[in-house]
């Protein structure tokens, strides 16, 4: 479970969180709305452990990162993976080698035991063919399109199986088609992996593919959350305008309400 707790933060005279309190369910996909700028990403990073709040806390697995030092935090987010919106890739780095990089740097998570280079093959072809890449492993980013990436960055999380996933714009830039692929692969991961996952997107028809509840983040705060079907009933002009948006659109739903 990840809890958040009056969360603040500031930047110069920007304030962008503002008492922000969310709590996200073990092995739940929850997703995230709002409109552009109002600090979507910016909470992210604030679950992530790469920022950090002028006020509040947040707790991840029961550990109040938001209280460690960084080499500490860095410790207790090992089981934490986030897929940014360009993916990431290491451009000097070819797709295996990318999807193995975590590995390399810290082996077992459990014992600390490095992997052989047997061992981490084979781990990378697993991961590459549960995001439909087998065989481009010798390939680099530069040579991928857009979409490629993306599943190219899902390899690399889901080669070391962390407990959380952090999703920021994944279908951001892509054409329908392959939107609805990576939407696939989110729903395809968290089968794989029973993480907890966090989506932010402003991209509703994927928010109500993979969510299983839907917040709407508004003026620094969550301010509003609910299942899908119960949350586009809410009265709030932002949730009513989603709401006609998504007429005609149930055959995208894939989520159980």
């Amino acid at each position: 479970m990840i809890y958040i707790h009056n969360l603040w933060k500031c930047y110069g005279k920007n304030q962008v969180l503002k008492g922000l309190t969310l709590k996200i369910e073990k092995g739940e996909t929850l997703v995230i709305l709002g409109r552009s700028g109002v600090g979507k990403s910016v909470l992210l990073k604030h679950i992530v452990g790469i920022a950090k709040g002028d006020q509040g806390y947040i707790e991840v697995g029961g550990v109040r990162i938001s209280d460690l030092d960084e080499e500490k935090r860095c410790k207790a987010m090992r089981n934490m993976g986030m897929l940014f919106q360009g993916a990431a890739l290491f451009d000097s780095m070819n797709v295996g080698e990318n999807t193995a990089f975590y590995l390399q740097q810290h082996g077992n998570l459990e014992t600390g035991r490095k992997y052989s280079r047997a061992e981490l093959a084979d781990m990378v072809d697993h991961a590459l063919e549960i995001v439909g890449l087998s065989g481009v492993q010798k390939k680099m980013p530069a040579d991928l399109s857009g979409g490629m990436r993306k599943r190219a960055g899902l390899a690399r999380l889901i080669v070391y199986r962390p407990e959380y996933i952090l999703y920021d714009e994944p279908t951001t830039g892509l054409d329908p088609i392959t939107a609805m692929q990576i939407n696939e692969l989110i729903l395809k991961t968290q089968e794989e992996l029973k993480a907890t996952s966090v989506v932010v997107t402003h991209d509703l028809f994927s928010a109500l593919f993979v969510a299983d509840r839907l917040a709407l983040h508004k003026e620094g705060k969550i301010a509003h959350i609910g299942k899908p079907d119960a949350f586009l009933q809410i009265e709030d002009p932002i949730i009513q305008f989603l709401k006609k948006m998504t007429e005609g659109t149930r055959s995208y739903r894939r989520k159980s309400p």
